[in-house]
């Protein structure tokens, strides 16, 4: 039976050149996939069927192929007209394969047909090419073939993004499925789940944004590249782009803390004498700081100067609140006193200024009033909480 040479030659050498895969191991899946195709049409279930396809001809050919047994590799207790493992094993025992006829031939029979068999060899029957097979072979090339491009896209565009986790990308939204949102990257389609969003941003198909790269996957069974706009790190990768003092490494952050559609506090400290961390940051009548914020949907955003110093780490960390004095006590723990017109600002709506203080120190940190200092105040203590620049 002669193919269709000329378009699945051609097939085969685009996929081969372009995509980098050896042309060979095409072949062999789509002698392997014509070969299944034509078991599933006119062969057994049991049947082992190989097919070899000339790329010089055309011409396509079948075998059947039989394994040469004796009674010391297959039990001859009845056929197995399934497709037999080579040993199957029950509890820690190793069970031989049942003889099945449309795969095995006995030894002495083996002999008959080809001398000088041996328990082990394969011995291939040919069989009818039929005529009529060709457009169900052809379709079965063309699955082979458009699989393979598929896989050495997604292998190109994995080994391309593989080492980019904790970079930011830009790409345009293609389509949002339930609360998730895809987005075009240009040679990729990435995905963002939805716990990875900003909390009440709303996405609209075609818009242009920054999004943080979270994983590149292997697994063809999930999408390949995983962003995040959520992440504590997709606002320090946004500073980084804005402030050419963090690029270079003249201002390092030291930790972050974010709720993300709502606030974030961000330590920074100066590796350079004479440079202002915070201002640098801020810039110009707020102008780097703004271009963060907006990236971010208008997150409001506070910058604070690290210290070593725990006591003026934490009243830092409690902007814009005015700390009046800082208690360090035991087990990474302090009281945190104010005035009662501060009082509220420390706290935060929902308890979330303290809250954000605590996970950017480190610290376990209770405020109190400094005229009712025995006191403890609603939504005024905050757990200690590992900083989220030192999490992966």
């Amino acid at each position: 039976m002669l193919m269709d040479l000329k378009s699945i030659k051609r097939a085969i050498d685009q996929v081969s050149e372009e995509k980098g895969i050896d042309p060979t191991k095409v072949l062999e899946a789509i002698e392997s996939s014509i070969a299944a195709a034509y078991k599933k049409e006119y062969e057994k279930k049991g049947e082992i069927i190989k097919a070899k396809f000339d790329l010089k001809t055309g011409e396509l050919k079948f075998w059947q192929v039989k394994t040469v047994v004796d009674e010391t590799t297959v039990r001859m207790d009845g056929e197995d007209t399934e497709d037999a493992p080579s040993v199957v094993t029950e509890g820690s025992e190793a069970v031989l394969p049942r003889y099945n006829a449309d795969r095995h031939m006995l030894i002495e029979e083996a002999k008959k047909t080809k001398k000088g068999s041996v328990v082990g060899d394969e011995i291939e029957f040919p069989l009818d090419s039929h005529e009529d097979f060709g457009r169900i072979a052809a379709q079965a090339a063309k699955q082979v073939i458009l699989q393979r491009l598929r896989e050495a896209e997604r292998d190109s565009i994995i080994k391309e993004f593989k080492g980019r986790e904790g970079e930011i990308v830009s790409g345009l939204i293609q389509r949002m499925d339930r609360g998730n949102v895809y987005i075009d990257l240009g040679r990729a389609t990435a995905m963002m789940f939805y716990n990875e969003s900003i909390p009440g941003e709303h996405y609209r198909v075609g818009e242009r944004l920054k999004f943080y790269i979270v994983s590149v996957q292997d697994d063809a069974r999930m999408p390949g590249i995983l962003l995040s706009r959520s992440h504590p790190k997709f606002v320090s990768k946004l500073f980084e782009l804005e402030i050419p003092e963090i690029s270079d490494g003249t201002i390092e952050i030291k930790s972050i803390a974010r709720e993300p559609g709502s606030r974030t506090k961000i330590a920074v400290a100066s590796n350079a004498p004479g440079v202002d961390p915070v201002g640098s940051c801020v810039g110009q009548r707020g102008t780097r700081v703004m271009a963060v914020s907006n990236e971010l949907g208008q997150e409001k955003i506070d910058i604070i100067e690290w210290s070593e110093d725990p006591v003026r780490f934490i009243a830092s960390a409690l902007s814009p609140a005015t700390v009046d004095e800082v208690e360090v006590l035991p087990n990474h723990e302090a009281r945190v006193y104010i005035a009662n017109d501060q009082l509220s600002l420390a706290i935060g709506r929902g308890g979330q200024n303290v809250r954000l203080g605590a996970r950017l120190t480190g610290w376990k940190i209770d405020v109190r009033s400094r005229t009712s200092p025995e006191d403890v105040q609603a939504e005024g203590v905050a757990g200690e909480e590992k900083p989220a620049a030192d999490e992966e």
